[in-house]
């Protein structure tokens, strides 16, 4: 498998093929850690001196998901599934090409074969850079759209992706609303460039020590690698999720004009760890998604190649 360079819409087809699926079995953890991102937890001084919380809708993970459940039956854990699966096979089809183009694009220049460890983990991030940048331009609409029907109010009926659209351009934001968080997304290709390059550099220690890579070694890989890249991002994961979701009600339909904006005001009202809100289902979903999309794409891929070796006998065969 390592000694063929799979052309870039193979590694794209393989890689969205995992992201979808990965995506599709944990989706509840994605309703359960943007309500959690969004809300805004207004602190209030009482008489005696005492700081306490006013009423908030969700405590934390479990107890978001029994509202949820409450309210809008077990279809709400699945609000805004068919923008989302939309968005991660845009998202990862995108990623997947571009980082792979940049790769095939690097490979030919005869100096980068001989690299240094620490000079291949560098080239790993630049190119997990260029993926998740040339991925971000081309999808900020749909996660606009896919965010703002995760948020839905309880009790709001579900709409389709095309009137979400058209009440975001309705807004005063026009079609610039389907660009909200752009910037804070552009600064976030660290997240993948974290991810892809702690993924690519162990799994290339473990190459070298074992034959091959296994599932499980697939999985553990990309879970730990994606947990670490979560932490580090997690405060501008929470800005972007709360730009491109409705202004929060306390502050009267007040849109956000920016990621650092929104940062200030969940620091001046939450307090700032407060940046980190929703963290446990992010961090669940991402060790999640991230292990199981790259325990399969690696066998996805592994089919590709037996699937284009097997027709390429096929033709000498009848040639």
């Amino acid at each position: 498998m390592d000694g063929k360079q799979l052309p870039p819409w193979n590694g794209a087809v393989s890689g969205t093929t995992a992201a979808i699926l990965a995506n599709t079995l944990v989706y509840p953890l994605d309703i359960v850690k943007t309500r959690l991102q969004v809300q805004i937890q207004k602190r209030e001084l009482k008489a005696d001196g005492r700081d306490t919380i006013e009423h908030v809708d969700y405590h934390n993970a479990l107890d978001t998901t029994l509202h949820i459940l409450r309210e809008d039956g077990i279809c709400g854990l699945y609000s805004g599934l068919n923008s989302s699966i939309f968005g991660t096979a845009s998202m990862n089809f995108a990623y997947f090409y571009w980082s792979a183009v940049a790769r095939s694009l690097l490979q030919s220049v005869p100096r980068l074969h001989d690299l240094s460890q620490e000079s291949k983990i560098v080239k790993e991030l630049a190119l997990g850079a260029v993926g998740g940048a040339m991925a971000q331009l081309c999808t900020n609409p749909i996660a606009v759209i896919s965010t703002r029907q995760q948020t839905r109010k309880a009790g709001e009926k579900g709409i389709s992706m095309w009137t979400t659209m058209m009440e975001i351009v309705q807004s005063e934001d026009g079609w610039t609303g389907l660009w909200r968080g752009l910037k804070v997304n552009l600064i976030l290709v660290v997240n993948p460039m974290i991810t892809y390059g702690v993924y690519q550099s162990l799994r290339g220690q473990l190459v070298s020590l074992k034959k091959g890579l296994s599932s499980l070694d697939a999985f553990l890989l990309g879970a730990v690698s994606k947990v670490l890249a979560t932490i580090a991002t997690h405060p501008l994961i929470v800005a972007k999720t709360m730009l491109q979701s409705k202004p929060p009600d306390c502050r009267n339909g007040k849109a956000f004009k920016g990621f650092t904006e929104a940062l200030a005001y969940v620091i001046s009202n939450e307090g700032f760890f407060r940046l980190y809100k929703g963290l446990a289902p992010q961090i669940i979903k991402g060790f999640l998604v991230q292990g199981l999309m790259m325990m399969l794409k690696e066998r996805t891929e592994v089919l590709l190649v037996m699937a284009i070796s097997l027709h390429r006998r096929r033709m000498q065969r009848l040639s």
